[in-house]
């Protein structure tokens, strides 16, 4: 018999090669597109006689800023205004998320407490907050609440902070000589006290005779400061207390009305929508785990500390990620109140020093950054709580 003559599939046909295909296909639709708005800005700038470059970044920027986390004078570059505003956008991101986060989980929380006041008033700061816009609530917050203020001549004065429409003042700490030697062995501390606390619950798994792994975990921390202190022989910090002279503030660290307007705005309005987020992570919670831990007597606070919450977190953890996101990016609407963030250092740029373009692509490069960052580090801290298959 002959051998029936086996005929290759065209390349066309194949379902192993049409993909690979659809990605090039669109890979270079992409590159084209892009080329072609490229080009076309290039030769509108041409048009305009405007030089494309970044090299108006080491001219002097000539222009204050009120609110400076670092060093900064009108006599520095545009640079050093842009990083002043990413340090700005930086420090109202990362407070911002850590109080929305405590705020949300506690509001969460408490939409299922048996307690009716609290629920009730959880469930208005959540419904409230979360469904009006952001933007009128960073006006409320400056216009309605902050600027009507008592001037600083009549501050209100809550032991030694000082709240006044020109901002609050708080006690600060500042560093002393031995306050590297501090940070370095603190962080050897609590790394060396979760390897401790680490190994001593493995063995008590295996052994099943108590560790006391929190105790030894504690002591091994605790004994690595006494080592800081006996190397150093001062403390880590002194603190710095504000004070008022005339109409200025002296000393501690003043929190300015439009940071607080735009931390504030923030805070309150993604805890809300992190409240729902935390609300749905424990009732997605099987009600059985409740039910065993009632059987075994467990009080409610134990319960949901020990059984629920950790269950919860991995539900929670990817939408809360991007509330993060969110925070973040919302944050460049700070310049409606004067708050001198990335993208009011940007506007102010562009005014005196033209470059639209290059402006808004760093801008644009600043906050994917920051966006990438945030998504990584939460991603890893997602993987820290899924459930290893075996």
């Amino acid at each position: 018999m002959k051998r029936e003559q086996s005929t290759a599939t065209p390349f066309w046909r194949d379902t192993r090669i049409i993909p690979i295909l659809l990605q090039i296909l669109f890979v270079v639709v992409l590159v084209i597109i892009g080329s072609f708005l490229f080009n076309n800005a290039m030769t509108g700038l041409d048009k305009l006689n405007i030089k494309f470059g970044f090299d108006f970044l080491n001219k002097t920027a000539g222009f204050d800023i009120g609110d400076k986390s670092i060093e900064y004078t009108p006599r520095d570059s545009y640079l050093r205004a842009y990083m002043v505003g990413i340090v700005n956008t930086i420090k109202v991101g990362f407070v911002g998320i850590i109080i929305a986060s405590i705020v949300g989980v506690f509001a969460g929380i408490s939409r299922l407490s048996n307690n009716w006041l609290l629920r009730k008033v959880s469930t208005v700061y959540v419904e409230i907050f979360r469904n009006t816009p952001l933007l009128v609530q960073i006006f409320i917050w400056y216009f309605a609440v902050i600027l009507p203020l008592p001037k600083i001549e009549s501050e209100l004065n809550l032991g030694p902070i000082f709240i006044s429409n020109r901002g609050t003042a708080i006690p600060w700490f500042n560093a002393t000589s031995g306050s590297t030697v501090w940070i370095i062995l603190f962080i050897v501390g609590l790394i060396a006290a979760v390897i401790v606390r680490s190994r001593l619950i493995n063995k008590q798994i295996e052994t099943g005779t108590n560790t006391h792994s929190g105790l030894w975990s504690l002591t091994v921390f605790i004994g690595t400061l006494l080592v800081a202190l006996l190397i150093t022989r001062s403390a880590p910090f002194i603190f710095d207390y504000p004070s008022i002279n005339g109409r200025l503030y002296e000393g501690g660290y003043i929190l300015k009305p439009g940071f607080q307007a735009i931390l504030i705005a923030l805070v309150v309005y993604t805890s809300a929508y992190i409240a729902e987020i935390v609300r749905g992570g424990i009732q997605a919670v099987s009600k059985g785990q409740v039910e065993a831990s009632k059987a075994l007597g467990l009080k409610n606070s134990t319960t949901m500390s020990k059984v629920i919450f950790p269950q919860a977190i991995r539900i929670i953890i990817p939408p809360v990620t991007s509330q993060y996101l969110n925070l973040i990016k919302n944050s460049s609407l700070a310049m409606a109140v004067g708050y001198p963030d990335l993208v009011y250092v940007s506007s102010t740029v562009i005014n005196q020093a033209g470059h639209s373009i290059e402006n808004i692509t760093l801008v644009i490069l600043v906050y994917l950054t920051l966006s990438v960052i945030t998504s990584i580090a939460m991603n890893i801290f997602n993987k820290k709580f899924q459930l290893v298959e075996r």
